[in-house]
């Protein structure tokens, strides 16, 4: 991703170039450690860039949370700011790029989208993690009547999908460049045709990581509607046999095994391993029966919470755990005297969500958008703001 290394100068600078800069919003400095956050406004989007001194050479960087999809504008902005502070450049990755995939298009959406959205077609299919985009692109030229969401959280294959989109002329696929674990909760029940999932990461040394758990299959059984499945493929022997264990943890279920079963399209590395003659495994879920509307109202605002004198001093260090959730206050930047940037981790525990909270003398709000609206983010939500209101000594 892109960066600059500088050589080291007066950081003071920053906040005296605040007033006349194009970009920059703010400054903070992170409480005990060195580094620094800069807030920048560019392109209708807000972000961070993060200043990382060191004895030889500063790095000017990206902040992975509030990270923009359009690398470019992360390029423009180190440019910018770069100029505006005079920085002495030793190193630097920021050339402009015109081969970016057209990300401004209506065939990118973000999850705050799917707050209140309509869907142009009645049918609708999901796949989560679509990588190459082989599947994806060749299902929804098959049905050209069902709405395809295609899940990736990896940047580059989000971006060569939707170039594919605009050169085949596609209608009816819209990316998602956001985890699939959270994004099925955004969905109305009784929506989805199919679900799926293909060669997901085994993660056989990190098990929380997986896209199969319970909570998922809760989820999907949700969004689908009766008669829908969810489909899994897979080559790991150990993810075929961890997500049947998981399927038949349910009371009432219809799953169907087939191995080897040749499919229409198939991806470079399904060809692979099938030339080193791997077996291939599909699971699918049939859903058997309607759900309920999902009817919740979650609000983030912080509303009377604001920054007191002292708060930074007493927010708890380790991580706070409650039941199916948790809390944890990573990193504190101070702004001002009276402002903060404090940068959290807070939710489920298999699927957390990383945020900052910017709290300010009259206001406080998620830097740069707000969690997604779960019910396990509400109740982590609340209890932020719990924190966030104790005063030094209480």
């Amino acid at each position: 991703m892109p960066h600059l290394k500088v050589s080291p100068f007066d950081t003071s600078i920053i906040e005296k170039k605040l007033a006349s800069s194009e970009m920059m919003t703010f400054c903070a400095q992170a409480l005990n450690r060195s580094d620094m956050l800069i807030g920048i406004e560019h392109g209708g989007e807000e972000f961070l860039l993060q200043l990382k001194p060191d004895e030889t050479a500063y790095l000017l960087k990206y902040d992975k949370v509030t990270r923009p999809l359009k690398v470019n504008l992360l390029k423009e902005a180190l440019e910018s700011v770069s100029k505006e502070l005079e920085l002495d450049v030793r190193a630097s990755n920021i050339a402009i790029s015109n081969s970016t995939g057209p990300l401004s298009s209506d065939y990118f959406k973000k999850i705050e989208d799917f707050e209140n959205i309509s869907y142009p077609k009645e049918k609708v299919s999901v796949e989560v993690g679509f990588g190459s985009g082989r599947h994806l692109l060749y299902q929804a030229k098959k049905n050209p009547d069902t709405l395809f969401i295609g899940l990736e959280i990896h940047t580059p294959s989000a971006q060569q999908v939707l170039k594919q989109i605009a050169l085949q002329g596609l209608d009816n696929i819209w990316v998602v460049n956001y985890d699939a674990r959270l994004f099925l909760e955004m969905l109305p029940s009784n929506i989805c045709e199919q679900i799926f999932v293909h060669f997901p990461v085994p993660w056989d040394k990190k098990p929380h990581r997986r896209v199969i758990s319970s909570s998922f299959l809760e989820e999907s059984m949700r969004v689908l509607r009766k008669g829908g499945r969810l489909e899994l493929r897979t080559d790991s022997d150990k993810y075929f046999w961890y997500a049947l264990e998981t399927f038949f943890s349910v009371p009432k279920v219809e799953v169907e095994v087939r191995k080897n079963e040749a499919l229409e399209v198939t991806s470079k590395y399904e060809a692979r391993w099938l030339r080193q003659e791997k077996d291939i495994y599909d699971v699918y879920v049939k859903c058997t029966e309607e759900s309920a509307a999902k009817n919740v109202t979650i609000d983030f605002n912080f509303n009377d919470v604001k920054y007191t004198k002292g708060i930074e001093e007493c927010l708890p260090t380790k991580a706070l755990v409650f039941e199916g959730y948790f809390i944890h206050f990573e990193r504190v930047y101070k702004i001002s005297d009276q402002s903060l940037l404090v940068k959290c981790a807070f939710g489920s525990f298999d699927r957390p969500e990383h945020k900052y909270i910017l709290l300010g003398e009259n206001s406080c709000r998620y830097f740069v958008s707000s969690p997604v609206k779960t019910t396990v983010n509400f109740m982590a939500h609340q209890k932020l703001a719990e924190q966030l209101m104790l005063t030094k000594g209480e």
